[in-house]
């Protein structure tokens, strides 16, 4: 028998993908409810100049260059408005989400 554990190649990396899908349990529900805490914590959490700069980068797929040109403001601004915007949603999706979203469930 031919020993398999160091097997490599893109036909092994693709038949671990394949046996990790298998194994795996369905997350749907933990995805679904992380995607509606991070809409949840854009639009409470982080400020709107945060927001839009998240919104270039991420959405749109800007640069941090494009979008100081965009903004009008200094590079170094944008990527520590991204920062700072990426750590408040990181909070927030944290600690503070699943209490705010059982509060509105309640409602």
């Amino acid at each position: 028998m031919p020993n398999t554990r160091y097997k490599k190649g893109a036909k092994y990396a693709a038949d671990m993908a394949a046996y990790c899908r298998q194994m795996s349990e369905d997350n749907s529900a933990e995805i679904g409810r992380l995607k509606r805490n991070l809409i949840c914590a854009l639009r409470e959490d982080v400020t709107p100049k945060q927001r839009q700069a998240l919104f270039l980068y991420y959405a749109q797929g800007k640069n941090m260059r494009e979008i100081s040109e965009h903004l009008g403001v200094d590079k170094s601004t944008v990527c520590r408005t991204i920062k700072r915007g990426e750590r408040r949603l990181q909070r927030c999706l944290r600690y503070g989400a699943e209490r705010y979203l059982l509060g509105m469930e309640q409602k």
